[in-house]
């Protein structure tokens, strides 16, 4: 018994320690501006939502890296062991006010950074942490009979932690956003006071048998395309920069390709090839490549990974999604417990599935046959329909008497 229990622990530890010797670790500058990018990927998300219109959600989740050694910190002061955390909820519910009228309430919440301890519950707080929230809220309404629906709200940035090794960070409460949809076009902007901070413009081709499009054919294969303009600080100046998305379908809404470009001068960004069991996407399993790029050393390099998903869990390695949320973490195994789960109508779906979840408790409808009125023949219609002519006898009452052994009477 001894022996099968040294084996499984090598076989755990053996990739992890694998895993410490390969990682590069995190860049400041990384961790510093990990809040531009929670904001717009809650922004992003809250986008396709709203293109189901009126549907509920719940997203939660954490990642986890059980050593310290795994994405450790490099400053002007050298490396230093940690944890990079992320953790999150998102909730969004609709409610019915008239005949296709809904209105939509939205919250997202996003805790994350770096610190010598796991923080979500033994914050450290050294020297060479980072931890701050984000919040995104907003309010939504949506006409069926039109189909198109328009929302706003506000985001909030709350630093909890700032160590010295970072640039000096302040909590903002005047991000505010706007997201307008009308039928398969959306668009959506940022702005950080009166100052332009994102625009993004979409095009969802793809029907989707969720919200009433056909479950097969061409139009399924349509792409979905966004482009969005980013303002962003480089080198110490503001610059515009524009990343373009493109989803396609490969095969029976199972199978999708993804591809991202930077423009004007960064070019490839990112590509994903994602398998999906069934349509409703509670199971995926997806192979990423991220091009890695260093503008100040004039370097780039590709970096390949892969993730795997279930309701409950999402598992991988150096997936391009979680290298662009976990502050550019390369050489890392990491696990996310999380759970997510769509509804709209009787159909229940993951984030952003296309078809009902096979799960889904289904309707048994039953043919059944006319039912016939009961006769009722007065025992004198005998003399006009004969002898054997069926009775119907009514009773009117019950007669109870007394027992004798209450009084013998």
């Amino acid at each position: 018994m001894s022996l099968f229990r040294s084996i499984k622990i090598a076989l755990v530890a053996i990739p992890l320690m694998l895993t410490s010797a390969l990682a590069d670790a995190v860049d400041v500058d990384a961790v510093a501006s990990g809040g531009y990018w929670t904001r717009d990927e809650q922004l992003r998300d809250i986008g396709d939502l709203l293109l189901y219109g009126k549907m509920s959600f719940v997203d939660i989740g954490m990642n986890y890296a059980p050593l310290p050694t795994q994405i450790p910190l490099k400053s002007k002061f050298g490396e230093h062991e940690g944890f990079a955390i992320r953790h999150h909820l998102s909730l969004m519910a609709s409610h019915q006010v008239s005949q296709n009228n809904y209105l939509s309430a939205l919250l997202f919440f996003e805790r994350s950074g770096w610190d010598g301890e796991d923080f979500l519950f033994f914050p450290k707080y050294t020297d060479f942490g980072l931890v701050r929230s984000v919040t995104t809220w907003g309010l939504g309404y949506t006409n069926t009979t039109v189909d198109y629906s328009i929302a706003a709200g506000m985001q909030h940035q709350n630093v909890e932690f700032v160590g010295d090794v970072f640039p000096a960070e302040n909590d903002s409460l005047l991000y505010t956003w706007a997201n307008l949809r009308f039928g398969r076009i959306s668009a959506q902007t940022q702005f950080h006071r009166t100052h332009f901070r994102m625009l993004r413009l979409s095009l969802d081709l793809e029907d989707r048998e969720v919200f009433g499009g056909a479950s097969s054919g061409l139009w399924t294969y349509m792409p979905n395309i966004d482009a969005t303009i980013y303002k962003r600080e480089l080198d110490g100046d503001d610059e515009d920069f524009v990343r373009v998305n493109w989803e396609q379908n490969l095969f029976n809404q199972m199978l999708y390709a993804e591809v991202s470009f930077d423009f004007p001068n960064d070019g490839f960004h990112s590509a994903a090839l994602k398998f999906y069991p069934e349509p409703s996407r509670l199971f995926s399993v997806e192979f990423t490549c991220l091009r890695r790029r260093a503008v100040a050393d004039n370097w780039d390099d590709l970096m390949f990974g892969w993730a795997f998903e279930m309701p409950l869990v999402r598992v991988g390695y150096n997936s391009a999604y979680e290298y662009d949320h976990l502050f550019h973490a390369k050489g890392t195994w990491f696990v996310e417990l999380q759970f997510n789960m769509g509804s709209l109508g009787d159909a229940l779906f993951a984030k952003n599935g296309r078809k009902s979840t096979p799960l889904q408790t289904q309707e048994i409808k039953r043919k059944n046959t006319p039912e016939k009125k009961s006769e009722l023949i007065p025992l004198d219609s005998q003399n006009s329909q004969g002898a054997n002519a069926s009775k119907t006898i009514t009773a009117k009452g019950i007669r109870y008497e007394k027992s004798g052994s209450e009084g013998g009477k």
